[in-house]
């Protein structure tokens, strides 16, 4: 039996799995065919896409389970995920399941008409019980007695060499789940499928899948499949969990005991609600996330909306107070400037648009919340505005895109307003000119620029003045500002850097630098400072010899 797993990608609120992140799934089904006693073959969407020998090759195979899904849309650098579109016409051969919550857009009618078999998702029990059957294994059905997401661990850390299939390896973020579902009462455009008590995962057997992806030469992962990780076993007796500062220092000191040399340690989303509900026990866990995890860290916080009516018609979590009040607990403790760069450990905020109750006078208060965000000097390093995307059982379903609709112009407006007036100014403060920003991996080049990120979770994006190859890893300085990225200049030798490289630098024209390449070669910075005099002092650490 020739098995292969399509990674298509995908993007939820609580997991992110398009390059260069590797999302849980393909771990999980690679483990559990591997626990069935079979081999599959890892592919991307992309790769699917550029290599015609490759489609040939899973046309020929008798099973290819695809992953896809994308319920948050966004623009991304690293891979083009599946479409719906793209699915009905690729792989007319082999049997085709299709898991991931790209099911969730689906009709029934739609399910039908499709050439897969369609597991709902979440899909992990349902996946394995179909291919104990289909490949004849009935005998390890009794894995499915194991509760809860505990179900996965077996297979989290048999998959775990399948990231060495990626194209991107060693360069992926692993994502990791710690539990499923969401405590609060369902937010009207909610895709999660448990509430009340979340189903936790056992933490020694999250640290026995991080341990294990270690082993396989990963080095950057995310804590990221989850919907709040600061109520990773917490104390669920309260109406809002408590979180348990002590677990969590534990948690993250053993993490580092058996993984020393990693290189990334973040997380993903934290519910604004926890912590002013529990300040005390929430500052705790922020110092630990500030001691134990890397520089460059965000938190996700749901803010959707800072307009008080629809907060309460849509039954968001948090009000904008509740959403300021983390907001501040968080730069008190995370806004200092780590090894990388960056901060060490900042909020992001995300709004949503085309919500019930939604008016003209929502997106003035949305806009006011940032406002009020620079003038306290409060810092976000991510500030996501996108429009709802409704799926069937939800709330939302009922109005549908009807607000949407009718508030087209207002979101634009108010897009562009926050690219253009509060994210450039918050990123002036965050990276200043000047600051140095280390462990940038390139990625894509265009004309004398190549974009580069750092491996974390949402990297900032750094164009560097300069031809580069995928994959070389550089320091760079920041010399200008987009609206949500930043120009550098790489660290240069005066010796070979290109005159467009020079002239970038601040305070360095095409005059001084047209004077140092006529100048070469330069046996140190002395000999630097000797043919720029008064600006050496200003640039000087632009350079290396």
């Amino acid at each position: 039996m020739k098995i292969a797993i399509l990674d298509g990608y995908v993007d939820e609120p609580s997991c992110l799995g398009v390059p260069p992140y590797i999302a849980p799934y393909p771990r999980y089904i690679y483990g559990m065919l591997k626990d069935l006693g079979f081999q599959a073959k890892y592919v991307t969407i992309d790769e699917f896409r550029q290599n015609p020998n490759i489609q040939r090759e899973l046309e020929k195979l008798d099973l290819v389970i695809i992953i896809a899904g994308i319920a948050v849309p966004g623009k991304y650098l690293g891979g083009n995920p599946l479409s719906l579109k793209e699915l009905r016409m690729i792989l007319r051969n082999p049997k085709k399941v299709l898991v991931g919550p790209i099911t969730l857009e689906l009709s029934d009618r739609e399910k039908k008409l499709l050439d897969y078999e369609v597991i709902d998702y979440p899909f992990e029990r349902r996946l394995f019980e179909f291919l104990c059957k289909f490949l004849r294994r009935e005998d390890r059905l009794g894995r499915l007695e194991v509760g809860g997401r505990n179900f996965i661990n077996r297979f989290a850390i048999l998959g775990a060499e399948v990231v060495k299939q990626h194209p991107d390896y060693p360069y992926v973020i692993c994502e990791i789940e710690t539990y499923k579902g969401c405590y609060w009462r369902r937010c009207s455009f909610c895709i999660e499928r448990i509430h009340g008590n979340p189903s936790m995962r056992d933490p020694n057997a999250v640290l026995d899948e991080i341990k294990a992806l270690y082993d396989q030469g990963i080095r950057y992962f995310r804590l990221g499949n989850q919907t709040d990780f600061f109520t990773y076993m917490a104390d669920y007796s309260y109406d809002i969990p408590k979180p348990n500062p002590e677990f969590m220092e534990k948690f993250h000191r053993e993490i580092w005991r058996r993984c020393p040399r990693i290189k990334t340690l973040h997380l993903d989303n934290v519910n604004p609600k926890t912590i002013a509900e529990h300040p005390e026990e929430s500052k705790k866990v922020v110092k630990t996330i500030v001691l134990y995890q890397t520089p460059g860290n965000i938190a996700a916080m749901g803010l959707e909306s800072a307009d008080e009516k629809v907060v309460r018609k849509n039954i968001l979590c948090a009000t904008p107070d509740e959403v300021l009040f983390a907001i501040e607990l968080m730069n008190r403790y995370g806004r200092y400037v780590g090894y990388n760069g960056l901060p060490y450990f900042l909020p992001g905020i995300n709004f949503v648009i085309g919500l019930i109750g939604e008016t003209k006078e929502t997106f003035e208060k949305n806009y006011e919340f940032l406002e009020t965000l620079l003038e306290r000097n409060l810092l976000v390093r991510r500030i996501n505005v996108r429009q709802v995307k409704v799926f069937r059982g939800t709330p939302m379903e009922k109005i549908g895109y009807k607000n949407v609709e009718r508030h087209k112009r207002y979101f634009r407006v108010f897009k562009e307003r926050v690219r253009r007036e509060i994210d450039n100014r918050m990123l002036r403060r965050i990276v200043p000119v000047g600051r140095k920003l280390t462990d940038l991996r390139c990625e894509v080049k265009e004309g004398k620029i190549t974009f580069a990120r750092q491996l974390a979770t949402y990297p900032l994006l750094v164009g560097i003045i300069g031809e580069f190859d995928r994959n070389t890893f550089l320091d760079a300085r920041v010399v200008d500002y987009g609206m949500r990225s930043v120009t550098a200049v790489p660290i240069l030798n005066p010796n070979t850097a290109k005159l467009y490289q020079l002239e970038a630098v601040p305070g360095i024209g095409r005059t001084t630098a047209g004077k140092i390449v006529a100048n070469r070669p330069y046996r140190s910075l002395e000999d630097l400072k000797r043919i720029l005099g008064d600006t050496f002092d200003n640039v000087k650490d632009f350079f290396v010899v």
